[in-house]
């Protein structure tokens, strides 16, 4: 396995799906089809802060990611805030946890408190302090608007052959 690249974006649209298009855009991960995945990080892949994604292959592809989102409506309190954390252990296995809601700090604890959960589950040895990512963004009174943060594995895979 090649490299899990964490980007990160926010937008605001007229509709839910155009913020969130807007927040995908913002990471650089709008031209692809994300497939959702869970949340374990194979021993063999590299994960890279990369705030906003690189050339990840066509556009159209299916792209495998963990997604945290929240999507507040026109004139919502509070700001869209996504989170996404991962710890890794000695042998490189870890896991991703992420959380959403609408104040950053509350968002981080739950990450971070999902993380030590998650930890605590598995038979691994996690070495040092897990990362955390937030990603927020200021309600709009006119507008839907959309935080998110991937974790986005590798590059892109055809769809049809």
């Amino acid at each position: 396995m090649s490299t899990i690249r964490v980007t990160w974006g926010s937008g605001v649209g007229p509709t839910a799906m155009s913020s969130f298009d807007a927040a995908l855009a913002g990471a650089s991960v709008h031209n692809y089809n994300l497939v959702a995945l869970s949340s374990v990080i194979p021993a063999d892949a590299a994960v890279e802060v990369a705030g906003t994604a690189p050339d990840l292959g066509p556009a159209g592809e299916a792209l495998y990611a963990v997604v945290a989102r929240e999507t507040l409506i026109p004139g919502a309190d509070g700001e869209a805030c996504a989170g996404l954390g991962w710890a890794r252990s000695e042998s490189g296995r870890g896991l991703f946890y992420e959380a959403s809601g609408t104040d950053p700090d509350a968002v981080r604890r739950a990450v971070e408190s999902g993380l030590e959960r998650g930890m605590a589950l598995r038979e691994w040895t996690f070495d040092g302090d897990p990362e955390v990512v937030v990603e927020s963004t200021p309600t709009s009174p006119e507008e839907h608007a959309t935080a998110v943060v991937v974790a986005a594995y590798g590059d892109s895979e055809p769809l049809l052959e």
